[in-house]
C-alpha cells in the first residue's frame, strides 16, 4: 500500500489512454470500411479512467495530525466537466481524534467522490461506527459533505447503541465523525433515564 496526500496528483499506475486512443484511431483510419461499432468504440474511450490504482491508501493531515485515512482495493480517476474518483470495490475511511486514536470509521461496497463539489457518496452495505460512543449506523446510501463536515442520507437507517436500536424512516444528518446525529421519522425502542422524564 502507498500513502498519498490527496491534494497531489495520484502517482500510482497511470493508464496511458491517449496512446491507446491514437493506436485505435490509426487502425480505423487505415481500414477500408467505416464500421459503426468501431466508431462507437472510439467515443467510449472518453468514459475510461485516466488513472487507476490498486490497494491504495490516502491520508490527510492538518497541523501535523492525521485527520483521516482512506483505503480501497481499487480507485479509478475520471476527468471531464465533473471529475470524480470511483471506488468500484468499496472503501474504508478511518477518522482520528486529536490524540491520534481512531474515533470513527465508514465502510461501503461502493463509493464515488466528486472532486469539485467535495462530496463523497457511499452505497451498498454502508456502515458507520463511532468507537467512543459504541454506536453503529447501517444504511444503503450515505453522503459525506467534506466542506461542511457532515454526513447525511434520506434513506432508511438503523442505529445500534449499547442499550437500544433506533430506526430512521427518512434518514439522518450527522457530523462526519458520527458523534452528534439527528434522525428523521424515528421509530424503535428508546430507553430514557429518570432524569430525562
Amino acid at each position: 500500500m502507498k500513502t498519498l496526500i490527496p491534494k497531489n496528483p495520484f502517482p500510482f499506475s497511470i493508464v496511458p489512454l491517449s496512446i491507446v486512443a491514437i493506436i485505435i484511431a490509426t487502425m480505423l483510419c487505415a481500414s477500408c470500411e467505416n464500421d459503426i461499432n468501431d466508431i462507437n468504440s472510439l467515443s467510449s474511450i472518453d468514459s475510461l479512467p485516466v488513472e487507476s490504482g490498486m490497494d491504495i491508501r490516502v491520508t490527510e493531515s492538518k497541523n501535523g495530525l492525521i485527520q483521516y485515512s482512506l483505503t480501497s482495493p481499487k480507485l479509478d480517476h475520471y476527468l471531464g466537466k465533473e471529475p470524480y474518483l470511483e471506488f468500484p470495490e468499496g472503501f474504508h475511511i478511518v477518522f482520528f481524534d486529536s490524540t491520534g486514536a481512531i474515533s470513527s470509521e465508514i465502510t461501503a461496497n461502493y463509493g464515488i467522490n466528486y472532486e469539485k463539489k467535495e462530496i463523497m457518496e457511499a452505497q451498498s452495505n454502508v456502515v458507520v461506527i463511532n468507537r467512543e460512543k459504541e454506536e453503529q449506523l447501517n444504511t444503503e446510501q450515505l453522503i459525506w459533505d467534506q466542506k461542511k463536515h457532515l454526513i447525511y442520507t434520506d434513506k432508511f437507517v438503523k442505529i445500534t447503541t449499547k442499550d437500544k436500536i433506533i430506526y430512521g424512516e427518512n434518514g439522518l444528518e450527522s457530523d462526519e465523525k458520527f458523534e452528534n446525529w439527528t434522525l428523521r421519522k424515528v421509530r424503535g425502542d428508546i430507553m430514557l433515564d429518570k432524569d430525562e422524564i
